[in-house]
């Protein structure tokens, strides 16, 4: 029964200045959707990312040491890696010569 009730609609009322009103309106019209339908959809999507970005855990003094050595820990270079920092970037000109110490790469000279 508690599911039933938490499908019926409730509603939600806002004040909104009439310039806000217009805009939410000319981009809900946009989308081909109600203005409920669209301000519904915009408010839940805000409000799940800022529950998001608010996730919480705990960890005790042990765990948390060994957490922030992880993050303190730059991962090992592989050969992808260096190969990356190697190649020369798709944006530099092809007449640069490579940076000192390292080769160009496959467009490179």
């Amino acid at each position: 029964m508690a599911q039933a009730q938490a499908q019926e609609p409730v509603t939600i009322s806002i004040r909104a200045k009439a310039g806000q009103r217009d805009l939410i309106d000319q981009a809900a019209d946009r989308l081909g959707r109600s203005r409920s339908d669209f301000m519904l959809e915009a408010a839940c999507r805000k409000a799940e990312d800022v529950l998001l970005d608010q996730t919480y855990f705990a960890l005790d003094a042990n765990r948390m040491a060994a957490f922030q050595a992880l993050l303190d820990q730059p991962p090992a270079p592989t050969d992808r890696l260096r190969r990356t920092l190697e190649a020369r970037a798709p944006w530099a000109p092809s007449d640069t010569a490579a940076a000192p110490g390292r080769t160009a790469g496959p467009r490179g000279k």
